[in-house]
């Protein structure tokens, strides 16, 4: 029977000849179908070599053709793809952070499908600086004197640091030893910068004196570390910035700060919880700060730094540099976004970021009660929807402790807990990505403002819930 099926078995030739190929041959390219062929054919051999029971209308044309027209179009789906933040993290790293502004998507777009004067002088007709682009922008909008951009903040922080202070030491506090997400660890990239770190202090206390007792004339640096991502309460004390920088010029050792998030603009304004201001680290004398551009700034993936003219140009001429370097769609993307904030006459509704971050929680509650009806149509019967007070939160670091409240859809099932609920969300089209919180599925719909989005869409009925148990 096994040497039947063997001979049953389309040759590669006959099944490229058949005119559904000839159809697929018109959207693929030949390499990639005749691949296809041979893919499926290899795994049919294998089921008849271990002598597993096989259908013949397996092995007919039409049967490989089907198969083969699904896999080569399940394979063209990319891998990225858009999702429904539904989670209440508003700047959800796993999600891709910041969303950008119509004025940087419209840059990107132009950048990616025009020529650019990238790098391009225009006055003086001859080759210039791609970062030169957005350093005016950030030196007005920071009071820096001078700003470059590299790919992301730990790229930052990395070439500042292997700039200021290869082969010496930089004095750090033990409480400043962060890890953030993706591995990000304070003492691993200041050894791969080149660095000798000299901790000091405890992990919840330290003084100036720590600081001034651990220089030595090793010492070329002193870095300040935002703990953006965490917070410790209680008998605690830090060094603030300001005695740090006075303690710098004491004995003429520069001063660093890494924010990690850093604002450009007062988000008490807006009834939300202050996050460090560039310009404030600016102000008190700092020689570098380093921040990001895809948290609370609202821009695209990249690592701004601003601080004094001397220092900044050691890091611009810093072989490392060319390395980490943003390129034309992230140079583009943060123009724009800078210049929203030079310009604008109402940033918080101008960056998307900022718009989910201060949306009114009456806003917030219409949505989700505009979701229901469709919501528990699609869900069918043995699901319960309702509407209640939740929270959210920042993300990517920023406001670590601060919930920001917020109006949520609870989705309860008879025997179906939360994770097999989640789950079966992530299966609709596009993947709804909500939270579980005390055994409840959530979707937070301060992200959300189209009503539509809540509700799953499941191409084929065995992606969707399950039927109620008889």
């Amino acid at each position: 029977m096994g040497h039947d099926a063997f001979r049953e078995l389309p040759a590669v030739s006959r099944l490229l000849a058949h005119p559904r190929t000839e159809r697929l041959l018109v959207r693929f390219n030949r390499e990639y179908v005749v691949q296809g062929c041979r893919d499926i054919l290899d795994e049919l051999r294998r089921v008849i070599t271990q002598g597993r029971a096989v259908d013949p209308a397996e092995l007919q044309d039409e049967a490989i053709l089907t198969r083969l027209e699904s896999r080569l179009t399940t394979a063209g789906d990319a891998r990225l793809q858009r999702v429904v933040n539904a989670t209440g993290t508003v700047l959800h790293t796993n999600l891709g952070r910041a969303l950008l502004p119509q004025a940087a998507v419209d840059a990107v777009l132009q950048a990616a499908t025009q020529p650019v004067n990238l790098e391009y002088d225009l006055v003086q007709g001859q080759r210039g600086r791609r970062e030169e682009i957005v350093e005016d922008l950030l030196m007005r909008l920071t009071g820096a004197e001078a700003a470059t951009v590299v790919n992301n903040n730990a790229a930052a922080v990395l070439l500042a640091l292997n700039t200021m202070a290869y082969g010496k030491d930089v004095i750090v506090s033990r409480g400043e030893l962060i890890e953030i997400g993706g591995a990000f660890r304070i003492p691993e990239i200041m050894a791969r910068s080149g660095v000798v770190l000299k901790e000091v202090g405890t992990t919840n206390r330290t003084h100036l004196s720590d600081y001034e007792e651990a220089i030595t004339e090793r010492t070329a640096l002193l870095l300040k570390v935002h703990t953006s991502n965490y917070r410790i309460v209680g008998f605690v004390a830090e060094v603030v910035l300001a005695d740090l920088v006075a303690l710098g010029r004491t004995h003429g050792i520069p001063v660093m700060e890494d924010l990690g998030s850093g604002a450009l603009v007062d988000l008490s304004r807006y009834g939300l919880p202050k996050e460090p201001l560039v310009g404030d680290s600016i102000a008190v004398g700092a020689d570098i700060v380093t921040f990001s551009g895809d948290k609370v700034l609202g821009g695209p993936q990249a690592g701004l730094v601003a601080g004094r003219t001397d220092r900044v140009s050691a890091i611009s001429r810093n072989p490392l540099h060319r390395a980490l370097r943003c390129g034309k769609l992230t140079i583009a993307a943060l123009e724009a976004t800078l210049r929203l904030y030079l310009e604008s006459a109402s940033i918080a509704d101008d960056i998307p970021a900022l718009r989910a971050l201060t949306r009114p929680l009456a806003d917030i509650e219409d949505v989700a009660r505009r979701a229901l009806p469709a919501l528990a149509s699609a869900l069918g019967p043995g699901f319960r929807v309702s509407v209640q007070d939740a929270t959210s939160q920042t993300g990517s670091g920023a406001l670590p402790t601060d919930e920001i409240p917020t109006k949520a859809i609870v989705i309860e099932h008879d025997f179906l807990g939360a994770h097999r609920i989640a789950g079966r969300f992530r299966q609709a089209h596009p993947p709804i990505i909500g939270r579980i919180r005390d055994d409840w599925f959530l979707l937070d719909a301060r992200t959300i403002w189209d009503p539509l989005d809540l509700v799953p869409n499941w191409t084929d009925e065995l992606e969707g819930p399950a039927p109620p148990r008889p």
